[in-house]
């Protein structure tokens, strides 16, 4: 009997040390400091495409070989009626901080304007076709997942061809063109900043020269995502050229409204 009690206690015992041993071993276990491994996520390419119309008064001073210059002045609410047609896009490709945009811009406008005194003609007839190609390369100052500005430079080629057609006076039924093109150097920057989860606030202002004497583009407006590949943007532009080479002028200002779809990919 005394033998079985010690044989019982010698079991407890050693029964109590295991328990001890394994609660030992969990409470180590559980004071071990987590290890976090935090996976840095590489930049990978990301591209949108924005078709938009711009609904672009045109006012300023134009002028072409062997004609004086004449002064236009087409506000956008009248736009609808000069505009024979337009097509215009925007084009972007990013990279983490870099990026990469183009801005192709077309516009063929016709309209008649009477001339103030009626010597030289009552009215002109001004024909106008405007092709324009930017191709911008940008670094983001800033770049958070709510938004980015970039500084950007590159380069922007015009090519315009004008013609005028004179009534009554002096030129009666003379009609001359000419054309030109050129490229001009632009700096600036772009942003994008978002308001809310659908809501984003996004523009550009750039500024130049080169052939022309000046060249500037501002563009502000505010867009709302459907989804994360599609947004419509509502905005105004305004941008501004003045080139000449000898009798050819072309000293505009182009400023209206701005509708597009943006897709994402």
């Amino acid at each position: 009997m005394r033998l079985d009690h010690c044989a019982r206690v010698a079991v407890l015992t050693a029964g109590l040390a295991i328990v001890g041993t394994g609660q030992g071993q969990a409470a180590d276990i559980a004071t071990v400091p987590e290890t976090v491994v935090v996976e840095e996520i590489a930049p990978s390419w990301t591209f949108a495409v924005a078709p938009y119309f711009w609904m672009a008064g045109l006012s300023g001073d134009v002028a072409t070989f062997g004609a004086p210059p004449v002064n236009v002045d087409v506000n956008f609410s009248d736009i609808l009626d000069a505009l024979d047609f337009g097509g215009m896009a925007v084009a972007e490709a990013r990279y983490g901080r870099f990026s990469f945009s183009s801005d192709v811009l077309y516009l063929k406008a016709s309209t008649d304007k009477a001339t103030p005194f009626g010597v030289i003609a009552s009215s002109v007839g001004l024909g106008n076709e405007t092709f324009e190609l930017s191709a911008l390369a940008g670094y983001a100052l800033i770049d958070t997942p709510n938004g980015h500005l970039d500084i950007v430079g590159g380069a922007r080629v015009w090519s315009v061809d004008m013609s005028l057609s004179f009534s009554g006076g002096i030129l009666n039924g003379r009609r001359v063109s000419d054309s030109a093109t050129w490229v001009d150097a632009l700096v600036g920057l772009r942003g994008r900043v978002g308001l809310t989860e659908r809501l984003h606030l996004t523009g550009w202002a750039l500024a130049g020269a080169g052939a022309a004497d000046s060249d500037w583009d501002l563009f502000g407006g505010v867009g709302y995502a459907f989804n994360d590949r599609f947004s419509a943007v509502l905005g105004y532009r305004a941008a501004g050229v003045d080139y000449s080479d000898g009798p050819f002028l072309f000293d505009v200002v182009m400023q209206g409204p701005v509708a597009g779809v943006v897709l994402r990919f």
